[in-house]
């Protein structure tokens, strides 16, 4: 557009001029704050009509609508009209990024958080100062707020307060303390819970000589933790007031940037003895290295991946491997050094670190070295580049991790309390064999001598909980990878916080479409985009979120996404694999993780109606863990009586009555199947009606009572139609032939299984007559007899079938 310009950061400003109109406002601002995103018509009523929106509600927002495109029009005659855009189901404000207010500071902000992460303290300060200056008050103050404005300015306000944060902390780097205690004051004034605004001042304070000032200050913080929240304050608070009790001497003054000395590489570090994998891509790096030094150098070589990869240690241990070929030796170069190095001796071999673009680079190739970069990104426009994709250890690869966790004492000797090979290779697989966490894993269990393996392996499988204990002294998985992910463009930070609710393992770019709410077309872009920052793991047709990074994922879901936007998405994914599930041209069952997880995401987002079809899924899927199998179906009863779906709540307790049947609980099942019947009968459902008296008839038989389950069985074999309920009471009135009369009397009854198997055009079904048919051909008499009762489920008897209690039941794996 060029011509209007939009302030959210205060209140509304638009460059041509705001509307005055209460409500237009409220509107422009609404849409402002979600910027090129969709904003819902129901999301927009709300805002505008919290407590009673009038009937007339959807017909005046598009009057609104229509009265701001006539605005915008009169601000810029040649876009205006254009910024405001119709889309399902609702509208869109399209802005770019120089032309909103609130996108320019997010910007900067990020370009000061990165410059502060790498120590270049005056770059992060003038960044944030840049950031700040933006702000005019608290956002959008003119305006009243609904639910939507009202997380955005909890949101932007948390992010104006970690700008301002982090502009102090790079001043105190460059020794501003001075200048920062009057403002400090003021700071810790309006936070007096904000721990890190009290440590600023007490560092300021004490760089000024006011030694017990700043422990004043300590000892206020601490008063108000303790009067108002009942706490302590945090690890680096009493960190801080022990140093400047013991009158440190490295705190008095600012610590070096990290660019002092900048344009000087340095030696290559030692190579680390528990280096460990990675044989494959070491061969190649070193066939290589070799073949650019035979060649005189002047080869560019990269090591890409995933943060925590290990691309680092990757290149060192190459470097030091390939030493011998190159006469300069091998040095290690930060990328912030490139534009002041000093021409190296020939044939040296340069391992660039932290590269993040082809710009980085460029300066070095004049040299004629051979270059050896790590970096996120393939710097794809540099001449020659040979890349090596790094991704996490391979599975082979962890089985000799126990060494990490302290196997072996200071003489060697294996130690008893030691991690076993298993559980090494299970900690691994909860890092998503990530070499950074699993070091940060190791690091927890030998800086906590009282936690056991099994302490480390609980607090790992607990996803919520899975970063946190990723996290030792400077190793901090969760800050790695989110340092990546803020590193991306607002849409790809979008998609990667969506991609977090399809359930873990493969997609395709179906379901992820479903969780972008884009075309297919689109989602590929999407997912290109993120394997480029590598966020996300292509394999040919199929993508995959790492497991750490699909962790993250959902915490910045949860913690930047408005729920509406979350329940759309959810239903969208939910949708996508409850269609799948059904489909009938599947041959096998998917993983029973898949349904039960969606299901359980659809039950918390209220969608009760997916959450029963999801967990109908569950019955075409090898059974999972009869903990979790229970705990899904008691869900999707729940679900069932939320949403009044009466079949549906017979179908889910005659589901746990087979549960319980099972695994022998007798009297519980036959208490499910008694009300699954009461259910069934009274919606009308004849299918379900079927299948309870079925699965009374089963429990009857498995008490002796052989004419009472026939009994039952009579109004489900007459039915006409040719129904699973018929087909299954065909089967029990088989087995209950067989146990009274004997092989012949029951040929006939598996004959009608094989009838209805083929009317149903059941393959599994079918497979199960044939079989029932030939295993009488074989003749059962005294001695063990194994009966498959159902598809799959087989039951041993002493004495031929049925005679006497069951002994054991089991299932085959599939």
């Amino acid at each position: 557009m060029g011509e209007v310009r939009f302030g959210i950061l205060g209140p509304l400003e638009v460059s041509g001029g705001a509307p005055a109109a209460a409500k237009l406002r409220g509107v422009l601002g609404t849409l402002l704050v979600r910027a090129n995103e969709v904003v819902s018509v129901d999301s927009l009523i709300d805002e505008l009509w919290p407590d009673s929106p009038p009937r007339t509600a959807a017909t005046t927002l598009q009057v609104y609508v229509s009265h701001l495109r006539k605005a915008l029009g009169t601000a810029d005659p040649h876009h205006g009209r254009d910024m405001l855009v119709t889309r399902r189901p609702g509208y869109l404000a399209r802005v770019t990024p120089d032309e909103l207010d609130s996108t320019a500071f997010l910007a900067l902000s990020r370009r000061g958080h990165r410059a502060l992460r790498e120590g270049d303290f005056a770059a992060a300060a003038d960044f944030q100062r840049r950031a700040l200056a933006l702000w005019r008050g608290p956002l959008l103050s003119d305006i009243p707020h609904g639910p939507l404005l009202e997380g955005a300015a909890v949101r932007m306000d948390e992010a104006r307060t970690t700008a301002l944060d982090e502009r102090v902390r790079a001043e105190l780097h460059l020794g501003m303390h001075r200048e920062l205690v009057p403002e400090l004051h003021e700071l810790a004034a309006e936070y007096p819970l904000r721990e890190e605004f009290h440590t600023h001042l007490m560092v300021a304070l004490y760089r000024c000589g006011r030694q017990a000032e700043a422990l004043r200050v300590f000892t206020l913080l601490r008063q108000t933790l303790v009067d108002e929240l009942g706490i302590e304050p945090g690890p680096e608070s009493r960190r801080l007031q022990r140093l400047i009790l013991a009158g440190d001497r490295d705190l008095a003054r600012p610590a070096p940037a990290a660019r002092t000395g900048r344009g000087a590489d340095r030696a290559l570090p030692r190579p680390d003895p528990s280096f460990a994998g990675r044989t494959g891509e070491l061969a190649t790096l070193d066939r290589l290295l070799r073949t650019a030094a035979f060649g005189g150098g002047g080869e560019v070589i990269a090591v890409t991946g995933m943060p925590g990869v290990g691309k680092t240690a990757l290149a060192v241990e190459a470097a030091h491997r390939a030493a011998d070929a190159y006469p300069g030796g091998p040095r290690l170069l930060d990328v912030r050094a490139a534009g002041r190095l000093p021409r190296p001796a020939p044939g040296t071999l340069l391992v660039v670190d932290g590269v993040a673009a082809e710009a980085d680079v460029r300066p070095l190739l004049p040299l004629g070295c051979t270059l050896l970069l790590t970096a996120r990104r393939v710097p794809a426009g540099l001449p020659g580049l040979r890349t090596v994709l790094l991704g996490p250890w391979r599975p082979e690869e962890t089985r000799g991790l126990a060494r990490l966790f302290g196997a072996h004492d200071a003489d060697g000797n294996h130690r008893e309390d030691a991690l076993r090979a298993e559980e090494a290779e299970e900690i691994a697989a909860l890092c998503g064999r990530l070499p950074l966490a699993v070091r940060a894993a190791a690091a927890q269990l030998a800086a906590r001598p009282h936690w056991t393996p099994a302490t480390l392996l609980s607090r790992l499988r607990a996803e919520e909980g899975r970063l946190d204990a990723l996290r030792c002294g400077d190793l901090d998985v969760r800050a790695r990878l989110r340092a990546a992910y803020e590193d991306c463009d607002d849409e790809r930070r979008r998609h990667f916080r969506l991609l977090s609710l399809l359930p873990p393992g493969p997609f395709d770019a179906e379901r992820a479409a479903a969780a972008l709410g884009t075309g297919t077309a689109r989602a590929l872009a999407a997912l290109d985009a993120l394997a480029d920052d590598r966020l996300v793991e292509a394999d040919r047709d199929a993508w995959r979120l790492p497991e750490l990074l699909r962790l993250l994922a959902a915490e910045r879901l949860a913690d930047e996404e408005d729920p509406q936007t979350v329940r759309a998405a959810v239903r969208r994914v939910c949708l996508a694999y409850a269609q799948d599930a059904a489909d009938p041209r599947r041959t096998a069952g998917p993983d029973p993780a898949t349904p039960a997880r969606l299901a359980r995401t659809a039950y918390d987002a209220g969608l009760w109606e997916l959450t029963v079809r999801l967990t109908d899924g569950l019955a075409r899927c090898a059974r999972p863990d009869a903990v979790a199998e229970e705990a899904s179906y008691a869900l999707a009863l729940d679900a069932a009586r939320r949403c009044a779906d009466r079949p549906a709540e017979a179908r889910m307790l005659r589901r746990l009555a087979e549960l319980a049947w099972r695994y022998r609980r007798f009297a519980r099942a036959r208490t499910l199947l008694g009300r699954a019947l009461e259910r069934a009968r009274g919606c009308g459902d004849a299918e379900e009606t079927g299948q309870a008296l079925v699965g009374l008839a089963e429990l009857l038989l498995d008490g002796g009572a052989t004419d009472e389950a026939a009994q039952l069985l009579g109004p489900v074999l007459d039915a006409p139609a040719a129904t699973r309920a018929r087909f299954d009471a065909a089967r029990v009135r088989a087995l209950v032939a067989l146990a009274q009369e004997g092989p012949e009397a029951a040929r006939s009854w598996f004959g009608t299984c094989l009838t209805l198997a083929d009317a149903l055009d059941e393959p599994a079904l079918r497979m199960y007559a044939r079989r029932s048919l030939r295993a009488l051909d074989t003749g059962a008499g005294a001695g063990f007899a194994a009966v498959e009762v159902r598809p799959g489920l087989w039951r041993i008897h002493q004495g031929g079938p049925f005679a006497g209690a069951p002994r054991r039941v089991g299932e085959p794996c599939r």
